[in-house]
């Protein structure tokens, strides 16, 4: 499959590569990046040819930001996608030095506050674009509007109430001004897709982790729900947040938690259908997505310039239509689910 192939991404007029590179990483994710490795591994990228670039305020609270636009504020603006995200606001903190990174195991010491009004997204998006040094952005997402990190149904309802009272006019502000060239979501539920498109036009999602090898469940109402309304997608978290990469190996993560027996043991029996096709298994949770005929790109993350060419190699690999079909008379795959 050709990563530098492009598609275009839902209701807007924007082709992205079908290779993509995520950028929550880059905001120390886990693991503290050096500014060398950070710089190098957006040089790779670059080198490489991928030109969709995703980031967000939230990744590293800002630092993920500065280092996509160190990287990319003098390429030429036309040749590469940016996009970045919406729902959150940064603030100082009054203790630095005893700053609590929560899952950032570096970033900066900025704390964040949802807000989905008017005034919020807009304050938004224009911090984002001193940040990453640019006077565009691309496509602009609604970030994190879920029960996962607002933990009551309750304060979920309450900022869609806000969204659709505010901050979706200035989206969409935003978008006839030509200041962005389309609205989406990301997503790491499942329902919210639906209770989203029941309050506005969005022209595309981002789904993280919830379509994989490991999860297709979108196809049952999500994905035809959006595809009666020509509403893309693109798809993060293809790793499955790491054992679609390493393997059914000890520590292996899956939904950011350590990977259950039960999905280890499915994880197993993939890796042997995929031995037996010589399939290497990051190659074929790379490429899975793109089956989708509404996926206009995947954006797997690397911290390294060769975890870069390593992700275009898998992407590059071939994959014959037999292992697909193996996968799914063995169970391990839905029937229904399209593929390259």
């Amino acid at each position: 499959m050709d990563p530098l192939a492009r598609r275009k991404l839902g209701r807007t007029g924007i082709e992205l590569t079908q290779l993509g590179f995520g950028g929550a990483g880059l905001g120390d994710l886990f693991s503290v990046v050096s500014e060398e490795d950070a710089s190098a591994t957006l040089a790779a990228a670059w080198d490489e040819g991928i030109r969709y670039f995703d980031t967000a305020p939230w990744y590293g609270r800002g630092q993920s930001e500065h280092r996509f636009g160190r990287a990319l504020y003098r390429r030429p603006r036309k040749d590469f996608v940016l996009s970045t995200k919406v729902g959150r606001t940064l603030h100082p903190y009054h203790d630095a030095e005893n700053f609590p990174t929560a899952m950032w195991a570096g970033g900066l010491p900025f704390q964040h506050k949802f807000d989905y009004s008017y005034d919020g997204v807009m304050r938004a998006f224009e911090d984002s674009l001193q940040r990453l040094g640019l006077t565009r952005i691309d496509v602009l997402l609604i970030h994190d509007l879920d029960l996962w990190h607002h933990k009551k149904i309750e304060r979920v309802t309450a900022y869609l109430t806000e969204l659709h009272n505010g901050g979706w006019r200035a989206l969409q502000e935003l978008k006839q001004a030509g200041r962005i060239g389309g609205i989406g979501a990301g997503i790491n539920e499942m329902g919210m897709m639906p209770r989203l498109l029941d309050l506005m036009d969005l022209d595309f999602f981002l789904v993280a982790l919830r379509y994989t090898l490991l999860d297709q469940r979108v196809l049952d109402v999500e994905f035809p729900r959006c595809a009666q309304n020509g509403v893309g997608f693109v798809i993060g978290g293809v790793f499955a947040s790491g054992i679609l990469a390493t393997g059914a190996v000890a520590g292996a993560k899956n939904d950011y938690e350590d990977a259950s027996p039960e999905v280890m043991e499915i994880v197993r029996r993939m890796e042997a259908v995929c031995a037996r096709h010589n399939v290497p298994l990051p190659a074929a949770a790379l490429q899975f997505p793109l089956g989708n005929p509404a996926v206009a790109s995947v954006i797997p993350g690397a911290i390294t310039p060769d975890q870069v060419r390593r992700n275009v190699a898998s992407f590059r690999h071939p994959i014959p239509a037999d292992f697909w079909a193996e996968l799914k008379h063995e169970g391990l795959l839905r029937a229904d689910a399209p593929t390259p």
